[in-house]
């Protein structure tokens, strides 16, 4: 083993520990609102397509949302992170959320799509989107709501994105 290849092991391990770090960042700085912490967790140029791109883009996005629920929770369940180049990588994040809505408590199944850049050798977000199986009140059964069961979360994507979700049935329905 060369110490260039030892080098380079040891960036990868740090860098997928640093990775790790960033989902868990995120739902502190969601569930404590700080925004400044939050923000912080994106890459300083990030792209907010129509809403600019940078931190104070992103911060005026996120805070008018984070203002419709008031309490929450956001506990990290998984992640998976794949490196795409020495300072790229993507990674995908299980997520169980909760939103106090009013009167209502809101429970999501959450799956985070991130993408992720080294810049100035700190690990940042690039992109992060969201996708999920169900929104519904913790009084209420998913399926009862139509997996629908708050306005706020929009229409859930999943299982049917995972690319061999359609394929899977679609196999068994014909051995049926």
């Amino acid at each position: 083993m060369t110490s260039t290849s030892l080098e380079q092991r040891l960036d990868r391990i740090e860098s997928h520990l640093a990775i790790q770090q960033l989902p868990v960042r995120y739902a502190l700085a969601v569930d404590g609102r700080d925004l400044d912490a939050w923000a912080g967790c994106f890459r300083p140029d990030v792209e907010m397509g129509r809403h600019g791109r940078g931190r104070a883009a992103l911060r005026s996005y996120i805070e008018p949302l984070v203002r419709g629920f008031h309490r929450s929770v956001h506990q990290i369940c998984g992640h998976r992170v794949e490196f795409t180049g020495r300072d790229t990588a993507t990674g995908a994040v299980y997520c169980r959320a909760e939103h106090e809505v009013g009167e209502r408590w809101i429970v999501m199944a959450i799956l985070y799509l991130d993408e992720y850049a080294r810049v100035g050798g700190e690990w940042y977000f690039s992109r992060r989107r969201e996708q999920h199986w169900y929104a519904a009140d913790v009084t209420e059964r998913p399926q009862a709501v139509g997996f629908e069961g708050w306005e706020g979360a929009g229409r859930p994507a999943l299982p049917d994105a995972f690319p061999a979700w359609t394929d899977f049935w679609t196999a068994f329905e014909k051995e049926t």
